[in-house]
């Protein structure tokens, strides 16, 4: 890895981490392409090193949650339940069966561009009709669990996914942030690891690049704490507004992508 790429991974993660962590999400899906078209990290190293970063950079927003008392909630729990098992499924999966990264783009696009605009839409209407009911135990657990194997494979945290969903579902963001991040955070670590077992056995760029993800994750450490300091001075329909323009901005971003 040369200065400049270290720099440039480390500025990306800084910034991206600012942006994303009041809403709960790592930011490593907004890494993702970066490093897939600026960085040049390889296929499939490029998903364990994702999952890197977030181990690196997701104790800064977790250390700010965790002082304000955000971190013990039973959506917390639910979450780290779901995804664990999830993610170390969603490694195999991407070792042994290798998903088409066109593939991926376009499932991103359809999930997110209709949930973003959807969610921007609930936001901006003047009036409610009636609130979203809250989704049950049963069925954020299961949410949680398909986004795990989703993020094993593609290696992002599933903040991007989950946030807009529960949130969408009238949760409100200061309650979804912490644990989203908490389940981004456990995921990731158990993510990296089997990935790195994973590489003992396999062939090919399977280990992720981890000058690189130190690096950009040594970025979202502090971007993360900072973003997280700004989430108390934002007003709820703000934050709504960020997580929708930013899952709106990340489907056109894969849709554009896919169809290159």
């Amino acid at each position: 890895m040369t200065w400049s790429t270290g720099l440039a991974g480390l500025t990306a993660g800084l910034l991206i981490a600012v942006v994303t962590a009041p809403v709960g999400v790592s930011g490593a899906v907004f890494l993702l392409p970066v490093q897939l078209s600026v960085l040049g990290v390889p296929s499939p190293a490029v998903t364990p090193t994702n999952l890197l970063y977030n181990v690196v950079a997701g104790p800064g927003a977790l250390l700010r949650h965790y002082r304000e008392g955000l971190l013990n909630s039973p959506l917390t729990r639910r979450l780290v339940t779901g995804t664990l098992p999830g993610v170390v499924i969603g490694a195999v999966v991407r070792v042994f069966a290798v998903p088409g990264a066109t593939a991926f783009r376009l499932l991103v696009a359809a999930l997110l561009m209709p949930l973003g605009m959807w969610l921007i839409g609930r936001t901006l209407r003047p009036t409610r009709p009636t609130p979203a009911a809250e989704p049950s135990p049963r069925t954020v657990t299961g949410l949680a669990l398909v986004v795990g194997v989703v993020g094993g494979i593609y290696g992002i945290g599933g903040g991007s996914v989950l946030g807009p969903v529960l949130v969408g579902r009238g949760m409100p963001v200061a309650l979804v942030a912490p644990a989203a991040l908490a389940s981004t955070f456990a995921t990731s670590v158990a993510g990296a690891a089997a990935f790195a077992l994973l590489s003992l056995t396999g062939s090919g760029d399977i280990a992720p690049d981890w000058h690189l993800g130190l690096t950009c994750g040594l970025g979202g450490l502090v971007g993360g704490y900072l973003g997280t300091c700004l989430r108390p001075r934002l007003p709820e329909t703000a934050l709504r507004l960020l997580l929708g323009v930013l899952a709106t901005a990340l489907g056109a971003l894969y849709a554009v992508q896919s169809l290159r």
